[in-house]
């Protein structure tokens, strides 16, 4: 791919979502799917009570048009094996979050699928994933900043499973501010389609990863705050899968603990949290996952979303800056 195509695939990306959202997010407004804030959650989210969710379908849409048009015209095949994986990866997981979505707005059961529900549904799809791209896997993982490999042998399926579901939920507990995993996802993606194209034979990674990264920042403009929809399970779900399958298709699965530094933070601080306070009785942070611990200091929701990326803007810089040229 030439740069003019990167940049148009980007460009068409954003547009087909800055075009349709007008459309949609009105009618996602009178049919009353309003998002329903925790009682638990900050007082200072309450005032976003019923602004419009499961935006995620909208970048979603975008990204497959965009995506498939895109791989039409820049590999001259209209359907390539990794392009059917990632694709079913997205779909999959953004499924499993519209039903949870959908039982949360219409059905008004705030919690939506129940953690077991929801976790079932993202091994299944973890696991089918695996059985499809087997053929294209290794089960050695490389360690990041090094040349050592760890041969998984059996355990590997099983590590294939966890990275995706870990990553989906990752990214999932990271959704709490306006623009924060929008922002975030889209530095993540892009730093990815840096590296399959310099990798080389990956080009329909880089296709989806910038197609993504297009939709992303058009999602930015109505999700940044204060936010006129958010991206509901729908499309955080949707992101962290993809996000896994992407660095599997890479042959860089951990390399993503560090890339996505700041989903694995969000989702370290909950784990802190529940355990600190199930064996001690005391919470470690003021609310978590963090995002929420930094508001309650006294950050405006805008400082802790550029605070946070920042954070992911860098780590992203030094990954790409390590693989690419160093």
């Amino acid at each position: 791919m030439d740069l003019l195509s990167r940049i148009l695939v980007i460009f068409i990306s954003f547009l087909i979502m800055v075009g349709f959202s007008p459309i949609v997010i009105p009618l996602l407004r009178r049919l009353k799917f309003g998002q329903s804030i925790r009682e638990e959650g900050p007082q200072s989210h309450m005032k976003k009570t019923g602004t419009p969710t499961m935006g995620g379908i909208l970048f979603i849409i975008a990204t497959v048009l965009t995506s498939f048009f895109a791989h039409r015209f820049l590999t001259g095949s209209w359907f390539l094996k990794e392009f059917g994986l990632l694709m079913f990866v997205f779909l999959g997981f953004g499924t499993l979050g519209f039903l949870d979505d959908f039982i949360k707005v219409i059905l008004k059961r705030n919690l939506g699928l129940t953690s077991l529900q929801k976790l079932m549904g993202q091994i299944v799809v973890g696991a089918v994933f695996f059985l499809m791209a087997q053929d294209l896997l290794v089960s050695e993982i490389v360690v990041p900043f090094s040349s050592l490999t760890i041969d998984l042998a059996w355990l590997y399926p099983v590590f294939v499973v966890v990275l995706l579901v870990g990553s989906s939920n990752a990214v999932n507990l990271t959704d709490g501010l306006d623009g924060l995993v929008a922002g975030l996802g889209a530095i993540s993606f892009f730093a990815f389609s840096v590296l399959a194209s310099s990798y080389g034979g990956f080009e329909t990674v880089e296709i989806v990863g910038l197609s993504i990264v297009g939709s992303l920042l058009g999602f930015l403009v109505f999700n940044k705050y204060p936010a006129k929809v958010f991206m509901g399970d729908t499309g955080s779900l949707a992101l962290g899968g993809l996000l896994g399958a992407i660095s599997v298709l890479l042959h860089q699965e951990l390399l993503l603990i560090i890339l996505g530094g700041v989903f694995v933070i969000e989702t370290l601080s909950v784990m802190i949290q529940v355990v600190s306070f199930k064996t001690r009785g005391k919470r470690v942070f003021l609310m978590s996952p963090i995002h929420h611990h930094f508001e309650l200091k006294g950050w405006s929701e805008w400082k802790v979303v550029g605070v946070f990326w920042s954070v992911g803007l860098l780590l992203a810089l030094l990954t790409v800056i390590y693989e690419v040229i160093i």
